[in-house]
């Protein structure tokens, strides 16, 4: 296989793979079944990040059939992301943990069941706005609409976009826990959104906090 670009799950940094940092298998299903020839490939990566170099691990389901110089892999079946489980980005432990876990569990079912993963990115939407805001407690969309006024023009587009989507849009204004018909692209779109949301507000928050802290450390410093 040739080297290909790549973009590590676990730091997410884009990276070139060579060689000598991937390995894959495969293993034949040949016992005659109702479903016909199987190949189940394997493949690690491993990061070539020096500050992570952590592995990957990745299975894809194919039909397959006998060639005239071995097996020849056909249509992908099935495919499973195994190690990391799922594609949730890190983020920082000072965001609050209840939060982190909803986005999680949200990413991890987000191909198995997207209407259950997008239930749990509505209740952890609610939670970032009651917690970064300090918003008065509501239905969701009213949860959102007191935040206009606080959040940039551009922000407050990326989040009007997504709640007028679709199926999303309309239950808004019902029960966070309600189970919403989505279809995969949404759900995607609802992680999208949180994930920006994480980044543009704590993940900011706290890189101002720092730069503000170091420019006090250094004039501190510096006086007579």
């Amino acid at each position: 296989m040739d080297d290909f670009n790549w973009i590590c799950p676990h730091c997410e940094r884009a990276v070139t793979i060579t060689d000598r940092r991937f390995s894959t298998n495969e293993h034949i299903l040949y016992i005659e079944n109702t479903d016909g020839r199987r190949a189940l490939r394997s493949m690690f990566i491993v990061c070539p990040n020096p500050d992570c170099c952590k592995f990957t691990l990745t299975a894809a389901l194919h039909e397959s059939r006998r060639g005239p110089n071995g097996e020849l892999l056909g249509s992908l079946i099935e495919s499973w992301n195994l190690v990391p489980p799922s594609k949730a980005k890190t983020f920082p432990s000072y965001i609050p943990q209840p939060i982190l876990d909803d986005y999680r569990e949200a990413c991890l079912i987000q191909d198995l069941s997207p209407k259950a993963s997008a239930t749990l990115s509505r209740r952890c939407l609610q939670g970032i706005l009651r917690d970064f805001w300090a918003v008065k407690p509501s239905r969701l969309v009213d949860e959102i609409d007191q935040i206009k006024d606080k959040v940039d023009h551009l922000t407050w587009g990326a989040i009007e976009a997504v709640r007028k989507l679709g199926n999303i849009g309309a239950h808004m204004e019902k029960d966070i826990n309600e189970i919403v018909d989505v279809d995969p692209e949404e759900a995607q779109l609802l992680i999208g959104l949180i994930e920006t949301l994480l980044r543009e507000w704590y993940v900011a928050r706290e890189q101002r906090k720092a730069r503000m802290l170091s420019v006090v450390a250094a004039a501190t410093k510096k006086k007579p």
